[in-house]
């Protein structure tokens, strides 16, 4: 068999898997999910943001217990595994196939993810192993193994199954979305922006990972406890100068946003066309990889924290998908939405009459057509580019038609050479030119370019580096986690190598377009959420009445500071 046919069958497998996975049905079940908890919890998202940011910040109860980090680096390691790729490239690719209306169900995620994030990692402190004070261990195979031998004895051995069910879900996320992902976003930017090979990228990348994890988590938590808080100011300063520079076209964006969440949203310039179902189901399945609600993956980061309260820490995990995805996701697309890249007019002119022909093999077909490019670009021969196609009567979703600049004609006029589609009926070309393609992150940086030039190159490149380095690093640790709790440490080492390598694996080109990245990346955050949820639901009871036992008591502290007579400063 060859590569390519290889490729074929892989990713046809991993698409009819993820159907399977992230069929509507188990949207609306996520959704329920943290519909239920919100209401049962009594909105604790706004306990979160009460309570959760002055613990974040020291202004709390006084914290002792077993762990290692503070609550500050806990939640930026944390974050650091969340904020990074997944804002900047999984919007772009929400954007690209749902249309603006997927951002509306980022926010609705991000809104419930609260009360999932809190409730799961209030469950995973209750049950964390602390045998080792210095590095305490937790996470959803604690929940299960733990939790079903204390309520459920008889089911003790059904707690286990679950527990090693989970913790191969969590390692094929931990070496997709919270590796290949990563590496590839990184290495397409910055061969993009610096021309530097995918290999060297990998390379870079993956002895940098090893350099943090050979640390343990202390050093973790130093590290993203910097890197986090830097690039993230960074990047918010600058999407939200694109939002100043374009606050006049906000209101039509935010109409467009709510408008085409549900209701079909015809194609226009670089977008294919969308209906309602892709815009909730593209939104909902980014905005669940980028904020992990519900996968039960940041409780292990929140696990090594010092506390002897566990509702303390649930609490400040509450904050997680409010900064990722109803701030840092959200100037994302508002970036890509404002500046129009993602409906903009053809990069490249077709100045002949384009139509497709039918193959023998029920594919379409399209001759190699010069094109007039409409940018002051170089196209340099392998430079991808697509087609957006329609259907005549616009009863579905349309289609994109890859293809590649090719050697130039003989007057030296560019040249593109198509790949054949596959559809049903004959497909129309949707404009009268074609697009430079932009995957995932780079159209981010596209984005911030044409509002103000070599804004993107520069600091969509430094994010891109900086947001991937993380999560690779917290993802690893997530992995790690999984390796010691079923096969003891001695596998820890060999785990590290190999996800080391899969870094290098990733950056060199292997995985070609963002289609391929996105099956995998939806594989692995599908299962986590196929095993985690149910626990969630069935723990959740002793979860919230821990969190409401700690709100009121961190209310009754408060209340004393505050009543506490303050010492009288001398003049």
């Amino acid at each position: 068999m060859t590569w390519e046919a290889f490729r074929t069958t892989f990713n046809g497998i991993t698409a009819a898997i993820n159907g399977v996975l992230w069929h509507p049905a188990i949207l609306y079940v996520l959704l329920g999910c943290g519909l239920y908890l919100t209401l049962r919890g009594r909105l604790i998202q706004f306990q979160a943001l009460r309570q959760g940011i002055p613990l974040v910040f020291g202004r709390g109860p006084k914290e002792e217990g077993p762990g290692a980090i503070s609550h500050f680096q806990a939640l930026s390691a944390a974050l650091s595994a969340t904020v990074g790729l997944g804002n900047i490239g999984g919007v772009a690719l929400a954007i690209g196939i749902g249309g603006p209306g997927s951002v509306f169900w980022m926010w609705v995620v991000g809104f419930l993810g609260m009360a999932l994030k809190s409730t799961e990692v209030t469950l995973s402190m209750m049950h964390r192993d602390t045998s080792d004070p210095d590095n305490p261990h937790g996470g959803p195979m604690y929940v299960m193994e733990r939790g079903f031998k204390q309520k459920y004895p008889a089911l003790a051995g059904l707690g286990r199954f679950f527990a090693f069910s989970f913790v191969v879900a969590l390692l094929v996320a931990a070496f997709t979305g919270g590796n290949a992902f990563q590496a590839w976003n990184t290495a397409v930017v910055t061969e993009q922006y610096l021309g530097l090979p995918g290999p060297l990228v990998g390379g870079l990348l993956g002895a940098l990972v090893a350099v943090v994890i050979l640390g343990g988590v202390s050093r973790i938590g130093k590290v993203a406890g910097k890197i986090v808080p830097f690039m993230c100011g960074c990047y918010l300063l600058a999407a939200l100068y694109v939002v100043a520079v374009s606050f006049d076209q906000l209101p039509d964006v935010l109409s467009l946003i709510f408008s085409s969440a549900f209701a079909p949203l015809s194609a226009q310039g670089a977008f294919i066309g969308g209906t309602a179902g892709w815009a909730f189901s593209t939104g909902m399945q980014r905005a669940f990889f980028s904020n992990e609600a519900g996968q039960g993956s940041s409780a292990m980061a929140h696990a090594a924290v010092k506390t002897n309260h566990p509702a303390h820490e649930g609490i400040v995990a509450g904050l997680e998908p409010f900064i990722d995805t109803l701030v840092v996701c959200t100037l994302t697309a508002f970036v890509i939405l404002l500046s129009g890249s993602w409906n903009r007019s053809p990069d490249l002119n077709i100045p002949e009459p384009i139509a497709l022909q039918a193959s023998a093999d029920g594919s379409w077909t399209l001759n190699d057509t010069l094109v007039e490019p409409s940018l002051d670009e170089t196209l340099e021969p392998g430079r991808a580019v697509f087609l957006p196609l329609r259907f005549a009567d616009d009863s579905q979703t349309g289609l994109l038609m890859n293809g590649v600049v090719a050697a130039p004609a003989a007057d030296g006029q560019p040249r593109i050479s198509w790949q054949p589609v596959q559809a049903d009926s004959q497909p129309i070309a949707a404009t009268s030119g074609c697009f430079l393609r932009f995957d995932g992150a780079s159209l981010t940086a596209f984005s911030f370019d044409r509002v103000q030039p070599g804004l993107g190159r520069w600091l969509v490149t430094l994010a891109t580096w900086f947001f991937a380095l993380s999560t690779m690093i917290s993802w690893s640790y997530y992995g790690e986690q999984g390796v010691v709790f079923s096969f003891g440490e001695k596998w820890v080492l060999p785990y590290r190598l190999v996800y080391c390598g899969v870094t290098v694996i990733s950056a060199s080109g292997l995985l070609q377009t963002a289609q391929e990245i996105n099956q995998l990346t939806m594989l692995g955050t599908g299962a986590m959420l196929w095993v985690n949820i149910p626990i969630i639901i069935l723990f959740s009871g002793d979860a919230l009445r821990c969190l409401r036992q700690g709100a009121k008591e961190m209310a009754k502290e408060t209340a004393r500071q505050n009543a506490a007579p303050q010492p009288v400063r001398e003049t």
